[in-house]
């Protein structure tokens, strides 16, 4: 079904922008820059989701059912991390996957980790020269760099199907290169740096309606080599009240092509 939904927008500016996390030591304390909310119609790709293609589109939607049905402790992390690296294998053509943080995300007022309500893309390319170092050293970094690597997150519904605040994307052939602009990302312990997006009338915002824990959206967030990276946010469905809280996980992960 297609949706209105509502979405936060970065706004352009000449000062430095920054998400600050655990700001005075403080869990789930975040500062964050200025975001305009905005209104946006949603195209439901569920009846042509088999249309959709990695190569073109920069992400896909799959039944990818899995063993692993409990997402706490770490007795999960072995078996799940093989089921990643053997889907990217299967459909995307990955020589190497390196499963390196899962992110699972509660639409809780009380949780530790809530969806993503900014329009983004996770990596700018100078965050993601940074991120390889910091994964590989940079020996191995510079090996990566003479062939295709890639950043790509596998994002998976958990518990029920998706009802409320589900994951949205804006169709790369729709994107100006100025909608989109550095955003300085501010931990404790290290700084990364992500691409926030600007509002224009001419995104094309699609997604899969319904999404089942035994379905993921596989989707690229760099690439080396050109492959199109996708700008996505949750989305506050206009009009609905959600009755059960969205509960997802996402996995980052490095892919090697050759």
């Amino acid at each position: 079904m297609n949706i209105t939904a509502s979405v936060n927008y970065h706004v352009t500016s000449t000062q430095p922008q920054a998400f600050c996390f655990e700001v005075d030591g403080i869990v789930g304390n975040l500062v964050t820059p200025e975001l305009v909310a905005t209104r946006v119609e949603v195209k439901d790709c569920r009846d042509g989701m088999n249309q959709i293609r990695f190569d073109d589109e920069g992400v896909a939607f799959l039944l990818s059912e899995s063993v692993v049905s409990h997402f706490t402790g770490d007795d999960w992390q072995a078996q799940y991390d093989q089921e990643i690296a053997d889907l990217l294998t299967r459909h995307i053509g990955a020589k190497e996957v390196l499963v390196f943080d899962h992110t699972v995300r509660i639409d809780a007022q009380d949780a530790d980790r809530k969806p993503a309500r900014n329009v983004h893309n996770d990596f700018s390319a100078k965050g993601a020269q940074q991120r390889l170092i910091d994964l590989l050293g940079q020996k191995r970094a510079e090996d990566y760099q003479q062939g295709q690597f890639g950043f790509v997150n596998v994002w998976r519904p958990l518990v029920q199907s998706i009802t409320s605040s589900p994951l949205g994307f804006i169709r790369p052939t729709s994107m100006a290169a100025e909608d989109w602009m550095t955003i300085e990302l501010i931990y404790p312990d290290r700084q990364g740096q992500i691409l926030g997006v600007a509002e224009n009338p001419d995104h094309e915002w699609f997604y899969l309606s319904n999404m089942t824990p035994d379905e993921v959206a596989i989707f690229n967030v760099y690439d080396n080599r050109h492959r199109p990276h996708l700008a996505h946010s949750a989305l506050d469905v206009v009009g609905q009240e959600a009755t059960t809280p969205r509960k997802s996980i996402e996995t980052r992960t490095l892919v090697r092509y050759s």
